[in-house]
């Protein structure tokens, strides 16, 4: 299988990419969260960064993909779905994108309707898409053009659309092309900063908008004085 490497090696010189805001919020686990308020706030403030604050273009169907296979993001995407839905003023979507895992319904335990390979509602204004949807045959490392084609039409189907993708790799830098740019999560005290900024030259000569990034798996440390209140 090409690496990333390889695979941006082929691909054209890239026409200069618009300015956009990066996203400085930290956003951790909801299990490692001190206070689930400052977790929920941190989500809130990515989404409005992310969504509501570009002055370049609009963005409204972002793909999220880890620097690092070990970390899932699942959670993380369907969070970010959630608030935005809780707008009440858009129909979202949350699409799994990763062709080569379990099925992203069954990371989150979203009970499907007879497991239909057909989007569902989970929530008010909410809705789920399968991979099925997108990716019939389920073959991780077959994208074809049709695939792609398939998944862009579904992102139009939704206001916005949160699209959970896979580790970066070439298969990453292709489906995002589908949508209008990828968020990096970066892993706290495992993703080196040399490795993410390698990554983002990548990804900038494969014509891959970064809109940003966020930390997850981030610990805060409990103060001396607060253990005998445990």
């Amino acid at each position: 299988m090409n690496t990333l490497r390889e695979y941006l090696a082929e691909m054209p010189a890239p026409a200069e990419q618009p300015r956009v805001t990066p996203i400085s919020e930290q956003v951790q686990r909801k299990a490692v969260s001190p206070a689930s308020s400052v977790h929920d706030d941190q989500i809130h403030a990515l989404v409005q960064r992310l969504f509501f604050r570009h002055e370049s273009r609009p963005v409204r169907h972002v793909g999220f993909a880890s620097v690092e296979a070990s970390t899932a993001n699942a959670t993380l995407c369907q969070e970010v779905a959630k608030t935005l839905a809780e707008e009440d003023r858009y129909d979202v979507g949350l699409i799994d994108a990763h062709p080569d895992s379990v099925p992203l319904e069954t990371q989150l335990q979203i009970p499907s309707p007879n497991h239909a390979p057909t989007t569902w509602p989970i929530g008010p204004r909410l809705w789920m898409v399968p991979r099925q949807t997108w990716l019939q045959n389920a073959c991780g490392q077959r994208i074809t053009g049709q695939n792609l084609s398939r998944l862009r039409e579904l992102t139009t189907e939704f206001d916005f659309s949160i699209l959970w993708c896979a580790p970066v790799s070439w298969l990453t830098a292709s489906i995002v092309q589908a949508c209008d740019g990828l968020v990096l999560v970066l892993t706290a005290n495992k993703t080196r900063r040399l490795v993410a900024v390698q990554i983002k030259d990548q990804l900038s000569k494969a014509q891959v908008p970064l809109l940003g990034t966020v930390l997850a798996e981030r610990r805060f440390p409990v103060p001396q004085g607060l253990y005998r209140n445990l």
